[in-house]
């Protein structure tokens, strides 16, 4: 979450479609008929660069091959304690602890004392935020890398991976906010880190958490937090994003759009099997709006499309309209001072680099680090580029010795660490 994301727009062109041609008869057919019928169109144009493959490739082989890539791809296997913190509207938000490795926290303990004094403080916790119809395993690569060597959490947003349904939408009927999720943040801080300092870090939607926490809880940041990691996301204007999409095509899905994802959550199981059906179209939108390079690995791309189908539709209209809604420009001085990392592929197409340039605009002492053939996912794209600038906003923060800093970026074995 990035974030009229292309993972919404993706779930949209396959799912929109589908339902306007198999929903029952009657007013909801009439009220999304034309709807559809512009989200396709701006589908076909999204999916016309993958249209050759799909040609050559028969649909039975690449089933095989997902299933295949399934069953052998070691990504999204890593495991920390888990824990549960609960959010203002008693919402469970699921999160995971990997502590330090005693081995390596007798190196960290005599750093932090030659740092800070004979007393060493508390050791510095990495936080890390998730974007849009993703979940907390979309750090793998990072997290393979940090595991012992600093304290994390890694967290799963309302309605995402392994968290509970948001309780003010189910029973409400209400969209989600950012700064919701910035107080959901705050709970999980609360519950896994109560005290010691704190590196915050997020990708996309998960940066925006970022920014609403900083906005509503502005003292826990001067006091608490000594690093910023912001990947690939956006203090604002994210109503003016084309996804590399004609204008024309793009400003009558936005008009339509809104309505569209509220009717088609109404119709969830429908839209459902419409996407099954739908999985070869879905798959390759969402590379075109993952990745830029071409030489991804495809257990990693398919790892990504696993994580964003899992999403269901109405959670993904839940939560579509707080990205045009999102400004939290102003958010951003409560970093000013603060090591700040702030990186983006130039070939996003979901939250564009101008973006994260317009952050560090913002943040003249933030490392900005563009990255030219990366698109949305770049930490799964170029996990050992993101995970040594990591890296060193941990060292620069005192998080960890300069000589701990990770040796490519890490193991992918789904075995690694507690179970």
């Amino acid at each position: 979450m990035s974030e009229s994301n292309a993972e919404a727009v993706a779930s949209a062109v396959a799912s929109a479609t589908e339902a306007a041609t198999e929903a029952a008869a009657g007013g909801w057919r009439r009220a999304t008929g034309i709807a559809g019928v512009a989200i396709g169109v701006v589908a076909a144009g999204a999916a016309a660069g993958v249209a050759i493959e799909r040609l050559t490739v028969g649909r039975g082989m690449r089933q095989k091959a997902r299933l295949a890539l399934d069953s052998a791809g070691p990504y999204g296997g890593l495991r920390g304690t888990p824990g549960r913190a609960y959010a203002d509207d008693g919402t469970e938000l699921y999160y995971e602890v990997d502590d330090v490795d005693p081995e390596a926290e007798s190196v960290l303990t005599r750093r932090r004392r030659r740092l800070f004094g004979r007393k060493a403080p508390a050791p510095v916790t990495v936080v890390f935020s998730h974007g849009y119809c993703l979940n907390q395993d979309s750090w793998h690569f990072q997290r393979a890398a940090l595991r012992g060597v600093v304290r994390t959490v890694y967290w799963d947003q309302r309605s995402h991976g392994r968290s509970g349904r948001g309780v003010a939408q189910t029973r409400e009927d209400r969209p989600v906010t950012i700064d919701e999720l910035g107080r959901d943040l705050k709970a999980v801080i609360d519950a896994a880190v109560p005290e010691g300092p704190i590196v915050l870090a997020g990708h996309s939607m998960g940066g925006m958490t970022v920014m609403a926490l900083a906005d509503a809880y502005p003292e826990l940041v001067r006091e608490r937090v000594v690093a910023v990691a912001l990947v690939g996301t956006s203090s604002g204007r994210l109503g003016e994003v084309n996804f590399g999409l004609p204008v024309a095509g793009v400003n009558a899905v936005r008009r339509v759009l809104p309505g569209v994802l509220k009717a088609l959550g109404q119709r969830a199981d429908l839209v459902e099997k419409g996407r099954r059906a739908t999985a070869d179209l879905f798959a390759g939108i969402i590379k075109r709006y993952s990745f830029a390079s071409r030489d991804v690995d495809p257990a990693v791309a398919r790892f990504a499309e696993r994580m964003i189908e899992s999403t269901p539709i109405d959670v993904v209209a839940e939560y579509y309209p707080a990205f045009n809604d999102h400004d939290k420009t102003e958010a951003l001085a409560h970093f000013a001072g603060l090591p700040v990392l702030v990186l983006a592929g130039v070939r996003d197409l979901v939250t564009p680099s101008e973006h994260s340039e317009a952050i560090a605009d913002l943040l003249p002492d933030a490392e900005l680090v563009l990255v030219p053939d990366a698109g949305h996912l770049v930490m799964l794209e170029h996990p050992e580029l993101v995970t040594d600038r990591l890296a060193d906003l941990l060292a620069r923060a005192g998080a960890v010795p300069a000589a701990a800093t990770v040796d490519g970026y890490g193991s992918t074995s789904s075995t690694a660490g507690p179970g």
